[in-house]
C-alpha cells in the first residue's frame, strides 16, 4: 500500500508591519464619529507586507484589513491609489502582476499580467479610467480599467523605471474652445470635455527622462535626468508645473514644464517642432551624499520631502512670490550697493543704472526652493508620504522604515504673518507610531510554551511574547542580542542567551527581568532545558557547555524578617570541548547529550558521566543545527554544506546523507511525537527561504513549504506537531498548520514538474529580442502565463468540436429541406447536454475568458483555428450576439496575425506565378 502523508499548509502572517520592498500610502480615516480623532489627523496607512497589503490604524497600532490573493506568493512591490475613486487601489508584485483591489470590500476587482519582473511603480490618471505601470524590465504599460486590457507597451528606457506620472493640462488654465468661443474650464478638461488622452512623465535609472504623447503613442521629449549615475526618483508638483528628479551624491534637480506648450501640441499634429517642453530650473544639494531614493510633492505644493535609505529626511519648502521678490530685491540691493563703492574708489561719478526687475522663471533656484528641516527617524527610511491634518498649522509626515515600523511627525508649517530675522528650523516631533506588532530587527529565535498557546520570539534588543491563536503581542520586553530562547517549565519564565554571553531570565508575567547570570566568555549559540524540567544546558563559543539546575532561593526583604521566593539559576557542571559549540541537544530518554562543534563535528556524551559515547564525522562545514527523535534512536544533523545527515545514536552509523538545500540550513527539528506513526518525519529551515519536510525513514522529502521572501533563522515545531513556526529575515514570523488533505510521493513530484515544465514553457513563449537589435518603441501590452496558455487551450477544444458539429448542423438542416422526415445527426455529448449550437457554445467558452488574458490566449491559436474562429465571429455578427467582445476579438485576431495573413498572401501570389 502506498503510504500518505498528511499535508502542512501556511496559516498565517504575524509580526511584519511593512516590508521594504514597497512604498507607502497615507489616506485619512474613514466614518469617524470623534472629533478629536479627526483633528489628529492619524489617518490610515496602507503598506505592502511580503506578498500582502496591510491597511494599518496609524493612532491606535491597530491592523484595520488584510489583502491577500491566496493564489500570489510573490511580494508587493508597489501600491497607488485612484484619486477619482478612493476605495480602488492598484497593487503590483514583484512577478510583474498587477491587482487592482477594491479596499472597501478587500477584494479584486480584475487581474493585469504583462510585466516580465517585479513592478516599481505605478500611476492612475486623474479620471481613473487609465493605470500606467512601470517595471525592472524597463518597460511602461498603459492600462485600460474601463476595458480591462492593456492598451500598449511603450519601450525607450535602458533600465528600471523609477518615475510615472500623468500629466495633465494645468488645473489653474482656462481655455476657450475655438467652435463656441465659451471658456472651458480645467474641470471639463479633466473630466474627459479634451480630445487629447494626455502625457506620461516618466524617469529610468539609465539616468533620462522622457515626455510620452499617449495620443500618438511616442516619446516626444528625452533630457538626461541626472549627471552623475542613475536617477532613483521622481517627484510632480500638484500642479503639474514642475518636477524634481533625484539621483546619486544627494543631488536634486529641479525641471520646468511647459503646460501651455503640451496642451497645443494636439494643433501641430505634421507639423516640426523644435520647442521644449522640460526645462531645467537648476540643481539642490542635499545634505545626505547617499542617493536619494524618494521624493514627494505636498499636495498644497508648498512642501518636498526627499530621502534617501539614512535615518533622516529632509524638507524642503518652496517660497511664494512675494517672498522670492523680497529676495531678489536684496540681491539687487547688494549689487547696487557694491557697485557705488566701487565706483567711489574708481573715483567714477557717472550715475549707477539700477538692475531691471528680474523674472521669477530665470530666478536662481536656490532662491525660490529651500531648506526647511531636517526629520530624524528611528531607522532607515524607505518611504514616506504626506499626511492630511484639519489644521493648516501643522504637516503631517508618515514613513515607513526598513526597521519594520511606522512614524508619524508632526511639522509646523511656516507662517506668513511671522516674521523672524533668523530662519530657525522648526521644532517636529513624533507623533505616533506602530512598532508594538513586530521586531526591530531579524528574529534569530523562537520558542513555544508547553500548551503551545504562546510563543517566545527574540531579537537584538527585544523579547516578544505572542499569543499563538490570536496572533497578538502579548509582553514586549528588552533584552541584549539574543541568539537563542527557550520557556521554562510552567511557561512563566523565558530565558535568553545573549552575543555577550549573559543569559537573562524573564518574568512574563510581571514583564521584568529576574537575573542575569555571566555564563560564558562567548556568545552562548544554544541552550536546550533538560527533558526532566529541573536544569538545562547551555552552549558557546567559549568552547565550554555548562549546566544549570532550576532552583528557588528564600530573599530576606530588607527591614523584615519575612523571605521571598526567587527563581535562581545554579552552575553545577561544565564540559570543555576543543572547539565552539553550536548546537546542543539532549535526547529524550535523557542519557545522552548531542554537542555539534566548529571542527564539523557532533560529539555524544553520556549525560551522568560526561564521557564520550560517539563521534559522528562526515559534514563539510559546521553543523548549524540538529535534533533527536522522540525514541531517542535518530539524530539529524544540518550544515552549512547545505547536506542533512540522519545518524543512528546507537553505533553512531550515519543512515543517510542528502542535498537538502541550495543554501546553509540554519535549523532541523523532528515532530516530537509518534501518535500517527511520524515521529521520525522532520522539518529543515534554510536559507534559501525553503522549508521542507522529510520522512527520516524513507529518506525522501515529503512536501515544500515556500513562502518566506528572506533567510528562514529560526524555527520551532509545536508539542502536538499540528503546526509549526518559522521567523525570517523578512521580519515576518509563519506559522505552517497540518490539514487532513492527504499528499502522497509520487503525486507531489509530479506536480513539481508539472510546474518546472509550466515555468520553461511560458519563458519560452517570450520573445527576446537579439542584443543590438533596434526594439520598437510601442508594441503589444501582453505576456503568456499558464492562465493565458489554457485559455487558448479551452478556445481551440471549442472549435474543434464546434467546427464539426456546425457543419453538421447546416448539412442536416440541408437534408430537411429536401426530405423533412430526415433525423437529427449525431452530435457531441456537449451540445447534447446543454442543448445549445455550436455558435453559442464557442461563445460561451470566449466570454468565460478574463478580458485581460484573452488578447494572449488569441495569440496562441494555430492558424487553421484562426479561420474557424472567423467563421464563428461571422455568425455571432449575423445575430448580433455580444457585438462588443465578437469587435473586440476580431481586431485582436487582426492584430495578432497580421505577420501569417502577409506570409500567406504572399506564398499564395508566388503559388499563382509559378
Amino acid at each position: 500500500m502506498v503510504k500518505s502523508y498528511l499535508k502542512y499548509e501556511h496559516s498565517k502572517t504575524f509580526g511584519l508591519i511593512t516590508s521594504p520592498s514597497s512604498n507607502i500610502l497615507w489616506t485619512p480615516d474613514e466614518d469617524v464619529q470623534n472629533a478629536a480623532l479627526r483633528q489628529s489627523g492619524a489617518g490610515r496607512a496602507i503598506v505592502g507586507a511580503d506578498e500582502e497589503v496591510l491597511c494599518w490604524d496609524v493612532k491606535k497600532g491597530e491592523l484595520l484589513s488584510r489583502w491577500r490573493d491566496k493564489d500570489c506568493v510573490a511580494e508587493v512591490t508597489s501600491i497607488a491609489r485612484s484619486t477619482a475613486d478612493p476605495d480602488v487601489y492598484a497593487v503590483g508584485y514583484g512577478d510583474g502582476s498587477i491587482r487592482i483591489w477594491d479596499s472597501s470590500i478587500a477584494s479584486i476587482i480584475v487581474s493585469f499580467n504583462g510585466h516580465r519582473s517585479a513592478v516599481s511603480i505605478l500611476a492612475f490618471d486623474t479620471e481613473g479610467s487609465r493605470l500606467a505601470s512601470g517595471s525592472k524590465d524597463t518597460d511602461v504599460i498603459v492600462w485600460d480599467l474601463v476595458a480591462e486590457v492593456g492598451l500598449y507597451k511603450l519601450r525607450g528606457h535602458e533600465n528600471q523605471i523609477t518615475g510615472l506620472h500623468f500629466l495633465q493640462p494645468d488645473a489653474a488654465m482656462v481655455e476657450h474652445d475655438d467652435e463656441t468661443g465659451q471658456s472651458l474650464t480645467s474641470n471639463d478638461v479633466v473630466n474627459g470635455n479634451h480630445d487629447q488622452p494626455g502625457f506620461l512623465l516618466t524617469t529610468s535609472k539609465d539616468a533620462k527622462i522622457k515626455i510620452w504623447d499617449m495620443s500618438t503613442q511616442h516619446c516626444i521629449e528625452t533630457h538626461v535626468a541626472q549627471s552623475n549615475g542613475e536617477c532613483w526618483a521622481l517627484g510632480l508638483s500638484p500642479d503639474g508645473s514642475g518636477c524634481v528628479t533625484a539621483g546619486n551624491d544627494g543631488e536634486l534637480r529641479v525641471w520646468s514644464i511647459d503646460q501651455q506648450g503640451l496642451d497645443g501640441i494636439a494643433s501641430q499634429i505634421g507639423q516640426e517642432s523644435n520647442r521644449k517642453y522640460l526645462k531645467e530650473r537648476g540643481s539642490l544639494q542635499r545634505q545626505g551624499k547617499d542617493r536619494t531614493t524618494g521624493v514627494k510633492f505636498h499636495p498644497r505644493g508648498k512642501y518636498i520631502a526627499a530621502h534617501g535609505s539614512e535615518k533622516a529626511i529632509e524638507l524642503w519648502r518652496i517660497r511664494s512670490e512675494t517672498e522670492v521678490q523680497k529676495v531678489l530685491a536684496r540681491k539687487r540691493k547688494r549689487r547696487r550697493e557694491k557697485a557705488l563703492a566701487a565706483q567711489s574708489e574708481a573715483g567714477d561719478t557717472d550715475p549707477v543704472i539700477g538692475d531691471d526687475k528680474e523674472d521669477l522663471a530665470t530666478a536662481d533656484i536656490t532662491d525660490v526652493i529651500v531648506p526647511y528641516v531636517i526629520v530624524r527617524t528611528g531607522g532607515k527610511v524607505k518611504s514616506v508620504d504626506w499626511g492630511r491634518g484639519s489644521t493648516s498649522k501643522s504637516l503631517h509626515l508618515l514613513s515607513a522604515n526598513t526597521n519594520n515600523e511606522l512614524e508619524l511627525y508632526s511639522i509646523p508649517s511656516r507662517q506668513a504673518e511671522k516674521k523672524t530675522k533668523s530662519e530657525e528650523p522648526p521644532e517636529y516631533s513624533r507623533k505616533f507610531a506602530v512598532d508594538m506588532p513586530g521586531h526591530r530587527t531579524d528574529v534569530r529565535s523562537v520558542a513555544l510554551s508547553s500548551d503551545d498557546r504562546m510563543l517566545a520570539s527574540s531579537s537584538n534588543g527585544s523579547l516578544k511574547i505572542w499569543n499563538v491563536r490570536t496572533q497578538s503581542c502579548i509582553r514586549t520586553i528588552d533584552c541584549g542580542y539574543s541568539l537563542c530562547s527557550s520557556f521554562l517549565p510552567g511557561d512563566k519564565i523565558v530565558v535568553v542567551g545573549n552575543r555577550n554571553g549573559e543569559l537573562e531570565v524573564f518574568d512574563i508575567a510581571s514583564s521584568t527581568l529576574i537575573e542575569t547570570v555571566k555564563a560564558h566568555d562567548g556568545p552562548i549559540w544554544t541552550l536546550h532545558v533538560h527533558p526532566d524540567g529541573k536544569s538545562m544546558a547551555t552552549g558557546s563559543a567559549d568552547k565550554t557547555a555548562k549546566f544549570f539546575n532550576f532552583e528557588v532561593v528564600e530573599d530576606e526583604i530588607p527591614g523584615t524578617k519575612r523571605t521571598s521566593p526567587r527563581f535562581k539559576l545554579a552552575h553545577t557542571r561544565t564540559l570543555k570541548v576543543s572547539d565552539d559549540i553550536l548546537s546542543l541537544r539532549f535526547s529524550p530518554d535523557s542519557r545522552l547529550v548531542a554537542l555539534s562543534l566548529l571542527d564539523n563535528t557532533v560529539k555524544v556524551f553520556f549525560v551522568d558521566s560526561l564521557k564520550l559515547f560517539l563521534n559522528l564525522y562526515g559534514h563539510k562545514l559546521p553543523v548549524l543545527n540538529m535534533d533527536i527523535s522522540y525514541d531517542s534512536k535518530l539524530i539529524v544533523t544540518c550544515s552549512a554544506d547545505k547536506n542533512v545527515r540522519i545518524w543512528g545514536l546507537d553505533f553512531g552509523d550515519c543512515h543517510k546523507a542528502f542535498f537538502a538545500h541550495q543554501d546553509s540550513i540554519m535549523q532541523v527539528a523532528f515532530i516530537p511525537h509518534n501518535q500517527d506513526g511520524n515521529g521520525h518525519h522532520f522539518f529543515s529551515a534554510s536559507k534559501d527561504r525553503m522549508i521542507k519536510y522529510w520522512d527520516g525513514d524513507k529518506f525522501e522529502q515529503i512536501q515544500k513549504l515556500d513562502g518566506h521572501h528572506g533567510e528562514v533563522w529560526a524555527m520551532t515545531v509545536s508539542r502536538t506537531g499540528e503546526f509549526l513556526v518559522t521567523a525570517s529575515h523578512d521580519k515576518s514570523i509563519r506559522t505552517w498548520h497540518q490539514t487532513d488533505e492527504q499528499i502522497f510521493l509520487e503525486e507531489e513530484r509530479e506536480k513539481e514538474l508539472e510546474e518546472l515544465y509550466e515555468n520553461t514553457l511560458t519563458t519560452s513563449l517570450e520573445q527576446d529580442e537579439e542584443p543590438g537589435a533596434e526594439k520598437p518603441e510601442v508594441t503589444a501590452a501582453g505576456k503568456q502565463t499558464t492562465e493565458t496558455l489554457m485559455a487558448g487551450e479551452k478556445i481551440v477544444e471549442a472549435l474543434a468540436i464546434g467546427i464539426p458539429d456546425l457543419e453538421a448542423m447546416r448539412e442536416w438542416e440541408r437534408a430537411k429541406r429536401r426530405q423533412p422526415n430526415t433525423g437529427p445527426p449525431d452530435r457531441h455529448p456537449i451540445f447534447l447536454y446543454t442543448n445549445t449550437s455550436a455558435e453559442a457554445h464557442v461563445l460561451t467558452v470566449v466570454q468565460r475568458i478574463k478580458a485581460a488574458a484573452l488578447q494572449d490566449a488569441l495569440l496562441v491559436l494555430p492558424f487553421n483555428q484562426v479561420t474557424a474562429l472567423f467563421t464563428f465571429l461571422e455568425i455571432w455578427a449575423e445575430k448580433q450576439w455580444n457585438i462588443p467582445l465578437t469587435c473586440h476579438c476580431r481586431q485582436q485576431n487582426d492584430e495578432a496575425n497580421a505577420g501569417r495573413y502577409s506570409a500567406t498572401s504572399e506564398a499564395s501570389i508566388a503559388e499563382a506565378e509559378g
